[in-house]
């Protein structure tokens, strides 16, 4: 099983920028469908970008043209790019490690909603702080 820990979090003023890392031991990240989602207290957590082993990703509307999630694969990391952060975009982000969901006979990963309750992996999360 992969084992996975998150860094990067902080708090920052609107319209800044910051980069989550997710590094993952005892096994391939590219073995996993990758994602990230977050959670406010008292809030169902949110999906926030699926990344897949061909590197196709997908993101929730929330978040669309100012995060951006990648890979590196020989670094077994899994980035998440964060830009014009808003104080919505706060709360505790978790990298997830996710299996492939196979329905209807069709393989495929998880959608960004369906990231928090997928079967898989998760990190311990990392806050993020977004102050207007």
């Amino acid at each position: 099983d992969v084992q996975l820990v998150e860094s990067g979090g902080g708090s920052v003023q609107a319209g800044q920028s910051l980069t989550l890392s997710c590094v993952g031991s005892r096994r391939s990240i590219g073995d996993y469908c990758m994602g990230w989602f977050r959670q406010v207290p008292g809030k169902e957590p949110e999906g926030v970008a699926v990344i897949d082993s061909e590197g196709h990703k997908t993101y929730a509307d929330s978040v669309k043209g100012r995060f951006t999630i990648s890979q590196d694969i020989l670094k077994n990391t899994l980035y998440l790019q964060m830009n014009n952060l808003r104080p919505e975009d706060s709360g505790v982000y978790y990298c997830a490690a996710n299996y492939i969901m196979v329905i209807a006979y069709q393989s495929r990963c998880p959608l960004p909603d369906e990231v928090p309750r997928a079967r898989g992996f998760r990190g311990q999360g990392t806050q993020v702080t977004v102050s207007s």
